[in-house]
């Protein structure tokens, strides 16, 4: 029997497009932002999902993107003013810790590394920036990475290392290391044919899913040297190879995905109002060629375009979309 997704709640106070949710490490609070220039905080009381707090002030323009620290004591925010800025709630209450200024215009995303000690933005500028986060909690900028061509339209952190990626309008997917004193690009990984919108690595690392506007949804996997496929790592630096490609399942562009740590399931929202849900089967070469069925196909989950999907952290199966439509919504994958 395949699952459903069951709406378990709908959270407004928003007054514009809703961008980006993002999970805190505990999975306990939900971050939401959007076009009218709010952060908003949900977390439960009792069985209910309330908004605990609502950031303002910081922003003149839409905040497109939020991201929780590995501690869960800091958030950051993405805005098409330019800047980036950093919330802390050591003291119980959110408070504006700092505004980081460089992108030339549109920053739209942000995201921290598994050590909490680096942030990563990145903007319509085709730049990808990296801040270092000093004791005494003050950015300073280690590295400004122009290898993409177009708009850079999100970046994402490794689980367990210090590997950066990230994905653009110019329809590639490029990682960054650390190496002697400055960052560089490592990886190119080309395929999709139309932007790139969203990625996620699994679990472990070993594999990123990408999701992009031409309606198709991409598996790579990472071949460190001296793999047993005999795949050439030129100066020892890991390559990675696209091994599975889901089409046929959206109508127009994929906006956001998510790889559920749990589970393993995959998440998908498009601009088509449809979220879908994958399942990995066993396959005679997983590694090389794994295989992955659609068990949810939820469709008109929202009014209108679903910007950004998120598997909660900690409680299986529980996932949160936002849209167009000014909604976060919280579903539950439940067995028929």
């Amino acid at each position: 029997m395949y699952p459903t997704l069951k709406e378990h709640a709908q959270l407004t106070g928003h007054t514009d497009q809703v961008w980006c949710i993002s999970w805190s490490p505990s999975g306990a609070l939900l971050a939401s932002c959007g076009g009218d220039k709010t952060i908003r905080i949900w977390g439960k009381e009792g069985e209910l999902w309330v908004c605990k707090s609502v950031l303002t002030d910081a922003h003149t323009r839409t905040i497109r993107a939020v991201s929780w620290s590995p501690c869960g004591q800091y958030l950051a925010a993405a805005s098409f003013d330019a800047t980036t800025s950093v919330w802390s709630r050591k003291s119980g209450e959110f408070e504006c810790l700092a505004t980081l200024e460089g992108h030339e215009n549109e920053v739209k995303c942000a995201g921290w590394a598994c050590t909490g000690n680096l942030l990563a933005t990145c903007a319509r500028d085709k730049s990808v920036w990296i801040w270092e986060v000093t004791a005494d909690e003050e950015f300073e900028c280690a590295s400004v990475l122009s290898t993409h061509t177009q708009d850079v339209k999100y970046v994402k952190w490794h689980p367990t290392r210090e590997l950066l990626a990230s994905c653009s309008y110019d329809d590639t997917v490029r990682l960054y290391r650390e190496a002697s004193d400055d960052w560089e690009s490592c990886a190119l990984l080309k395929g999709h044919t139309s932007t790139v919108w969203s990625l996620d690595f699994d679990k472990d690392g070993h594999r990123i899913v990408t999701a992009s506007a031409d309606a198709t949804v991409k598996i790579w996997r990472e071949h460190e040297p001296g793999n047993p496929e005999g795949i050439a790592t030129p100066d020892h630096i890991p390559v990675w190879k696209c091994v599975c490609t889901l089409s046929g399942h959206h109508e127009r562009p994929i906006y956001s995905v998510s790889w559920c740590p749990l589970s393993g399931r995959i998440a998908t929202a498009s601009g088509d109002d449809s979220l879908c849900v994958y399942q990995e089967l066993p396959a005679e070469d997983e590694k090389n060629a794994p295989k992955f069925e659609l068990t949810v196909r939820h469709r008109g989950a929202h009014a209108e375009d679903i910007n950004c999907v998120a598997w909660n952290p900690n409680e299986e199966g529980l996932l949160a979309s936002c849209s167009d439509d000014g909604a976060v919504k919280i579903w539950q994958i439940e067995k028929e």
